[in-house]
């Protein structure tokens, strides 16, 4: 799943691209990933990209006087065309085409999602405001106003809720999702377990901890383009995706936790004082 720093990248990728371009039309292969009709899509034809920005993992193409807004979810991805597209050839594959913008002058990008879970979304709306999702959204921990008081008052207002949660949760903090959080309660030494109400010093660790992963990641994909920012996220991770092999801090075999949806990963000896987390739902320390 694409993050704050693979969104913030392709935003810089995309804005290069795009900027000052005209569209000639937007296709949407699957029906299900629009999630509006008024405007339609049509009404994008024509009109020049004014910019590109992103709102936490949304990415936001301002068109005209409209926003295309997509958000890649769970198995999204972007692809590039530097020439005019075939037509779909319907056939099944790893990767379903879901979406594809085209310029005047034949490039564009694709949009597909992989799996059979569908939850990729796009909508094209007159305002930002008008995506649900995005109104939603807590602070951007990028954001200048987003301080460590500002982190300490989340963190305290989610009492004895268990960090890992609060910190991919975008209502609360906008753009951490299940990696970065995995591989930032790596760092910083902590349960994915611990109550999110903590010391100053703990907040004040995890909070530096947060800037420095996310700013590090952001530096690591800078000047990527879209096709090569999966396998940099993969290359940079610690723990997340890791399960089995070694703790590259203490060498401890990495862990996971499984829930219905998603998995965790993490180390003992780094984050659990080498107890292992229950492998199930609501799971504690074991005794």
């Amino acid at each position: 799943m694409p993050e704050l720093p693979e969104v913030h990248a392709l935003v810089a990728d995309l804005g290069a691209r795009l900027i000052g371009r005209t569209v000639d039309r937007v296709d949407i292969l699957s029906f299900a990933a629009l999630k509006t009709f008024d405007p339609p899509v049509s009404a994008l034809s024509g009109h020049t990209v004014g910019e590109v920005s992103r709102h936490g993992k949304f990415l936001d193409l301002r068109i005209g006087d409209l926003h295309l807004v997509i958000h890649l979810a769970k198995a999204g991805w972007m692809r590039w065309r530097d020439t005019p597209p075939p037509p779909p050839s319907g056939r099944p594959g790893k990767s379903a085409l879901a979406a594809r913008l085209v310029l005047d002058d034949g490039t564009g990008f694709d949009i597909t999602e992989a799996g059979t879970k569908k939850s990729l979304s796009i909508s094209v709306v007159r305002e930002v405001v008008d995506v649900p999702a995005i109104t939603r959204l807590g602070p951007d921990p990028l954001d200048p106003g987003f301080t460590l008081p500002v982190f300490a008052g989340i963190l305290s207002r989610a009492g004895r809720s268990q960090i890992k949660g609060v910190l991919r949760n975008q209502s609360v903090i906008a753009g951490i999702g299940n990696a970065y959080s995995d591989e930032i309660l790596h760092t910083a030494k902590m349960s994915p377990f611990k109550p999110a109400m903590m010391s100053d010093d703990e907040v004040a660790r995890l909070f530096d901890v947060l800037q420095s992963t996310l700013r590090g990641a952001i530096a690591r994909a800078d000047g990527l383009g879209a096709a090569d920012l999966k396998r940099e996220k993969k290359v940079g991770m610690q723990v997340h995706g890791r399960t089995g092999e070694a703790c590259p801090v203490c060498g401890d075999t990495v862990r996971q936790v499984i829930f219905a949806d998603s998995t965790l990963q993490y180390c003992p000896t780094c984050q659990t004082g080498g107890k292992l987390l229950a492998d199930r739902v609501l799971s504690r320390l074991l005794k």
